[in-house]
């Protein structure tokens, strides 16, 4: 890892992803999650004040970086919530079979370097009537902000964390066994990066 992503990329990233329009996608998607919770790429605790204490037991959070972890430690105290961190990556869940009721992403597929494995573990440990609930940005439905989204996608990954603004997320829910349904359109930004994609998935049996 290198100085800046140690330093300053965290700091970056929790300034990017809590403005007022991220924020309010947030609080559209978080208190919908109950039962045992994992949210991947909890990062430095941004969704913790839009969990509903009365509908949640656990929430199991995925964090690979303990600068985030370090940070989603300080949001942590005071909200009654029961989190446990795990100090892994997306692509490596080490939970049961069918273990959780909801699965809970926010602006965490676009970063995850092998996002189809990563899927597939979360559709392993979701129960059979479990959610998986999600809030990202992607692929823009506009060719030409299509155009600046593929042009500039490695640049812009290598200075944002690995972060990829063109991947087509409901296409890689559904191709990964779940069926979705979802909302999508522009908020307020760059149009390569806001437009994004909201809603529920539930897996289907194989």
């Amino acid at each position: 890892m290198s100085w800046y992503e140690k330093h300053i990329l965290p700091g970056l990233i929790d300034i990017a992803c809590s403005g007022k329009p991220v924020r309010k996608q947030r609080e559209k998607i978080v208190p919908l999650a109950m039962g045992e919770v994992l949210e991947i790429g909890i990062g430095s605790g941004l969704n913790l004040p839009w969990y509903d204490t009365a509908k949640v037991s656990k929430i199991w959070g995925l964090e690979p970086s303990a600068e985030m972890r370090s940070k989603a430690r300080k949001k942590l105290a005071g909200t009654g919530l029961n989190l446990e961190f795990i100090h892994l990556p997306g692509e490596e869940i080490p939970l049961p079979d069918n273990s959780v009721d909801t699965v809970l992403i926010t602006y965490t597929l676009c970063t995850i370097t092998d996002v189809e494995h990563a899927l597939e573990g979360m559709r392993r440990v979701l129960r059979p009537a479990g959610r998986l609930l999600f809030c990202e940005h992607g692929r823009a439905p506009d060719a030409g902000v299509r155009k600046w989204q593929d042009r500039l996608n490695k640049p812009w990954g290598k200075v944002a964390g690995g972060c990829n603004m063109n991947r087509d997320i409901p296409m890689l829910i559904r191709n990964s066994g779940f069926s979705v349904e979802c909302d999508e359109m522009y908020i307020p930004g760059p149009r390569m990066l806001s437009y994004n994609y909201w809603g529920s998935a539930k897996k289907l049996n194989t």
